[in-house]
């Protein structure tokens, strides 16, 4: 035990001025690794001081990745778009001021996927409360029921909701389709959708225009050197979250305060490098171990979905910088403790060793006095007893974890804990040679999606030209010359969905036959 507390000494990094540390003693590197690693991180930190002073570092798109100004404006390359940003800001909360200040709306419905959804829905989960001077609501899939579910618990208040679109260029079909239905559920309450209707889009993107034509209540800008997933604190994020009623202004500081810690280029003193290296180690640089995020506080419950993407998003590539193929990338995965301590975390201890956990530490237990459950004990000491003896457990079964430890969860501290994770993804990025801001595998998804629809339309129109003639799959694909299976597919999607379409089941797929009605 002695060893241990000697190493925890010596990998114990910490900020008084922030309240975080991280603790990397239970990651059985050694220093051989960390001097073998010295140039590759000393190459990050040029690397990440280049980024933030504009130049492009994401060469597929040719665009430069500024997310890093977001709360911090004078470090823009450009005068102007320092003021741009600032101004959004001040746009933003003198917008939610207003809207507050008429009473006229009780509920924000935000609309957005991916990035536009999953920033937004993390922060105002672990900052909301029942004082909150807006309620919050999303559509971010375009699965019917979840859209039904949504606006049905809002019937009786969509005329008192506020709609925030958000979409970059107008053209995702998730968002426009959770747009659509929204304005045909304010239709059909006889209500004007916008008057109650924000944009938060490119300028000049199709969404824009929509929102001009039709006179929308506000616009707000999107910039395209800011990526979705580190999007949240921008226009994307500060919108609904400034309606929601949450300090903005504390939410920036924090992840600004991250950053100067973050630029540190002294290896070990760094966090986030020290983060990366850590993924770096555990996978062999290669992604082999997963990574388990297990937040002991209710607050973060989604901390590990938000990471999911901003890690598996940016890091999960086929190709590095050079064009060679390195199928890089890390799972993510995790709920909250100690809730996992009676589910997954049996595997964690007793099965397969192909992980390594990250413990979310929040010291602060509540605002107010616990009771004692038991002499001496409140539910706050169970929580701190659970983490730690999971980690103690998890250790002497050969499992290697980090600790991360924040003061309280508040708006500063969320912040600097995205902030914290967004560099480490960077570095990471370094570390391995790839593009952390491009997302051609969601593009590829994208495509294969829209040719599924197209084949959808073609489908149907085969079923309509044959009349009262049921056909198969095999005869349906050999019309619109396409893959007999893909075709079965969409059939079958029609039948459960196209009340003048109807199926015979066969004794095969190959012998259903499909009618249009």
């Amino acid at each position: 035990m002695n060893s241990l507390w000697t190493r925890y000494q010596t990998y114990f990094l910490r900020n008084e001025q922030l309240g975080f540390s991280l603790d990397v003693s239970r990651m059985r590197f050694t220093d051989a690794f960390l001097s073998k690693m010295e140039p590759l991180a000393q190459r990050g930190f040029k690397e990440m001081a280049a980024l933030e002073a504009g130049e492009i570092v994401n060469p597929d798109e040719k665009r430069m990745v500024g997310h890093y100004w977001l709360r911090a404006p004078k470090l823009a390359p450009t005068p102007e778009l320092a003021t741009e940003i600032s101004s959004t800001l001040d746009d933003i909360l003198e917008f939610a001021a207003q809207i507050h200040g008429t009473g006229r709306f009780t509920d924000v419905l935000l609309i957005g996927i991916g990035g536009s959804a999953l920033g937004p829905q993390f922060v105002s989960d672990a900052l909301g409360g029942g004082d909150d001077a807006m309620r919050l609501h999303y559509l971010d899939n375009t699965d019917p029921q979840g859209i039904d579910r949504v606006l049905e618990s809002l019937e009786f208040r969509l005329e008192h909701t506020l709609t925030v679109v958000i979409s970059k260029s107008g053209g995702t079909k998730e968002t426009r389709n959770g747009m659509l239905e929204a304005q045909a559920r304010y239709k059909k309450l006889g209500l004007d959708f916008a008057r109650n209707a924000v944009a938060v889009t490119g300028p000049g993107s199709e969404l824009d225009k929509v929102a001009i034509n039709e006179g929308w209540l506000r616009r707000f800008p999107m910039w395209d050197w800011v990526g979705g997933r580190t999007s949240v604190m921008s226009a994307v994020g500060l919108v609904p979250l400034a309606l929601q009623g949450l300090d903005m202004k504390a939410f920036l500081d924090g992840a600004a305060a991250m950053d100067e810690w973050t630029r540190v280029t002294q290896t070990t003193k760094n966090p986030s490098m020290m983060l990366a290296l850590m993924w770096h180690f555990a996978g062999n640089g290669r992604g082999e171990k997963d990574m388990v995020v297990l937040p002991y506080k209710d607050r973060l419950v989604l901390f590990s979905k938000y990471l999911q993407q901003l890690v598996m998003e940016s890091l999960g590539k086929e190709l590095d910088l050079a064009g060679a193929k390195v199928n890089q990338g890390i799972a993510v995965y995790g709920n909250k403790g100690s809730t996992d301590q009676h589910a997954y975390v049996q595997q964690l201890r007793d099965g397969v060793a192909n992980f390594f956990l990250t413990f979310i530490e929040v010291r602060k237990a509540r605002a107010g006095v616990s009771i004692a459950v038991e002499p001496g004990m409140t539910t706050g000491d169970y929580l701190q007893g659970f983490l730690r003896g999971t980690r103690t457990a998890l250790y002497e079964g050969s499992r290697d974890s980090i600790t991360v430890s924040i003061p309280e969860v508040t708006p500063f501290n969320v912040g600097a804990l995205i902030a914290l994770y967004e560099r480490a993804v960077g570095f990471y990025a370094t570390l391995v040679n790839i593009n952390a801001y491009h997302q051609p595998g969601v593009e590829a998804g994208k495509k294969a999606a829209t040719a599924v629809i197209d084949l959808q339309l073609l489908v149907r129109q085969s079923l309509a030209e044959s009349g009262s003639k049921a056909q198969t799959a095999d005869e349906v694909a050999a019309h619109v010359h396409a893959d007999a299976e893909a075709v079965y597919h969409v059939l079958t999607h029609l039948a459960a969905n196209d009340a003048a379409v109807s199926v015979a089941v066969g004794a095969s797929p190959a012998e259903d036959r499909f009618t249009l009605i």
